[in-house]
């Protein structure tokens, strides 16, 4: 009986595998290591940007073609020798960067999980997860509603005394602005989920500024659309304040 009970001691005495995996993890590097991996981690991110950026490069003009759909048949001018071939790059690089978006937060995954807490590492993937589909959600919402709304009212005002010809340059300057500005917008859930993880704040002092938050979305609506017309800011202040509560909503659930 004293050999079996030495024994279970001895088992409930051996280190689980997460117990391992933290040690693995916990391994102390230096300064020099640190720069190393980071180094690393920014090449490859780098690599992935650059075959996103070409693959789209080569099939700019069906990019191009899409993003011209809101504009319902407005004519584009090229206004310069040369203006579209360095729009084409500008979409490209949008694209390009978009498309390998889940790559490089592989690497800054990779990069922050050793110097995660378990609690945190288990909590690392939702959240990654969760911003990578609120990016897409963002744009999306964009292109169906920003874009649409804010072009309606531009080419409605004054349509029966100018004739719509846009710049190629000017207009996808604000088609990617607004796409990506709305892409990030979209950020706000994961921001307070981040809050609430590491204690600075809870769904009860959230709740308690919603006046304040009213505030800012009209505010962040009007900073974050390069167009002037009340459609798409409250649009997007709209947006703003729905995500807001959502996210209190979603502290709330994770008991925070």
């Amino acid at each position: 009986m004293e050999d079996v009970s030495e024994t279970a001691i001895a088992i409930a005495d051996q280190p689980s595998d997460d117990d391992a995996l933290d040690e693995i993890d916990d391994v102390e590097m230096s300064l020099f290591d640190h720069l190393e991996e980071l180094r690393s981690r920014v090449f490859y991110a780098l690599i992935a940007v650059i075959i996103g950026v070409i693959g789209c490069f080569a099939v700019v003009n069906k990019i191009v073609a899409l993003l011209e759909i809101p504009a319902q048949g407005v004519k584009f001018l090229q206004l310069a020798p040369g203006e579209y071939f360095f729009v084409s790059i500008k979409v490209a690089g949008y694209s390009g960067l978009l498309v390998s978006s889940p790559a490089i937060l592989y690497q800054i995954v990779r990069f922050i999980l050793p110097g995660l807490t378990r609690k945190e590492k288990r909590a690392i993937a939702p959240i990654v997860f969760g911003s990578s589909i609120l990016f897409v959600l963002g744009i999306v919402f964009a292109y169906q509603l920003l874009i649409p709304a804010a072009l309606n009212f531009f080419i409605s005002y004054g349509g029966d005394v100018v004739e719509q010809f846009w710049s190629i340059d000017r207009y996808f300057e604000f088609v990617l602005l607004l796409l990506f500005s709305t892409g990030l917008a979209f950020q706000i859930p994961v921001i307070q989920a981040l809050l609430a993880l590491t204690g600075i704040v809870n769904s009860a002092r959230m709740l308690a500024g919603w006046r304040y938050v009213v505030l800012g979305a009209v505010i962040l609506g009007a900073v974050l659309t390069p167009s002037t017309d009340p459609m798409t800011q409250s649009l997007l202040a709209g947006a703003v304040g729905i995500l807001y509560f959502g996210g209190i909503f979603l502290v709330k659930a994770m008991g925070k």
